[in-house]
């Protein structure tokens, strides 16, 4: 993913994170109250905006990893070659592309202190265990970037499995290339290319 698109999705992505106390909250409440904490920590810490590589990392494991599943994504990104891995190579596979997702936004995150979000009500019926969450977001002089979350219910409250901005989806995004991997390399060679990505210094 190019660093320019990595940082459309650093919003979305950062809205996520609170204790399991507040794991019950109605979908679009969890985005709306996890998005404002999480920008007003990024505005009130001056080593995060310096891009302080530790917190930036315990930002985003703390506030994001906890409110995504992870291994949905990870689904979604493989598409039908994710049937072909084993439950093995699936627990793999979700590791090594949540450690790649952390790293990338790691290097875009702090450049979003002055991002505005905006919440259209979300439409709902109790029953449903999996809804859209429409927000969009602006800096002061650009036009807003649609953002929609994709989210399931879960035993441990809401968890988001997408993030589509301005209608490309995070998760999908990755598709092409995994399954150019896997055609040519097998599961385990996607394996081998995230894990060399994972241990590759982040460029500056």
């Amino acid at each position: 993913m190019s660093r320019k698109l990595a940082s459309l999705f650093v919003v979305p992505l950062i809205a996520f994170g609170a204790s399991l106390a507040h794991a019950q909250e109605a979908p679009d409440a969890l985005v709306k109250r996890l998005a404002e904490e999480t920008l007003a920590e990024i505005r009130a810490d001056k080593d995060i905006q310096a891009g302080n590589p530790a917190k930036v990392k315990q930002l985003i494991e703390v506030k994001l990893v906890p409110h995504f599943d992870t291994t949905r994504m990870t689904a979604l990104a493989m598409g039908r070659n994710w049937r072909a891995a084993s439950p093995d190579q699936q627990k793999e596979l979700t590791e090594q592309f949540k450690t790649l997702l952390i790293r990338t936004y790691s290097n875009a995150l702090t450049n979003y202190r002055d991002n505005q979000m905006t919440y259209a009500p979300l439409r709902t019926n109790p029953v449903d265990t999996e809804v859209v969450v429409r927000t969009s977001v602006s800096k002061p002089g650009q036009a807003p970037i649609p953002l929609d979350y994709s989210m399931e219910k879960t035993p441990n409250g809401w968890k988001c499995y997408d993030v589509v901005v301005a209608g490309v989806s995070l998760v999908t995004n990755y598709r092409d290339e995994f399954n150019d991997i896997v055609k040519s390399s097998g599961v385990d060679g996607l394996i081998k290319t995230l894990v060399n990505k994972n241990q590759t210094p982040p460029s500056k």
